[in-house]
């Protein structure tokens, strides 16, 4: 069978076509990852649609606060001093979060490797050509 599955197309979808924006309040590091994996998803596998844009947004959130609290823990360090004694830093939990959620998020957005081995992802990136053997479906 040629072009893409019936099973696979999504009644309703709307599949992103062309540059997607980020929005304005986006911070630098958010709008870079964003920049980085949007091409990727829209023109490579052509996978994003109009439903995914908000987990796509808060993906690169998540990405931004794991840059933004890494950098405050590489110039403060993980352990803070308190009147009760040493602690972890709170930098530390809120970047162990934020790369839980993008983490998460990657493998709905079909970001991990493990997400792309999935038989559905590998078919919904079907290209329409035959096979490499000329079998067919």
């Amino acid at each position: 069978m040629r072009g893409r599955k019936p099973y696979l197309v999504v009644a309703g979808s709307s599949p992103v076509r062309g540059q997607l924006d980020p929005p304005a309040w986006l911070d630098t590091d958010a709008r870079e990852e964003w920049n980085r994996v949007a091409p990727i998803l829209i023109e490579e596998r052509r996978t994003l649609t109009a439903a995914d844009i908000a987990t796509f947004t808060s993906y690169c959130v998540s990405i931004g606060q794991v840059a933004e609290a890494s950098r405050i823990i590489a110039r403060e360090g993980m352990i803070v001093s308190t009147k009760t004694g040493p602690k972890k830093h709170p930098a530390v939990a809120i970047r162990d979060a934020a790369m839980t959620q993008a983490r998460l998020l990657a493998g709905e957005l079909g970001l991990t490797p493990v997400s792309r081995s999935r038989p559905a992802a590998r078919d919904a990136a079907d290209d329409g050509q035959d096979d490499l053997f000329g079998m067919g479906d």
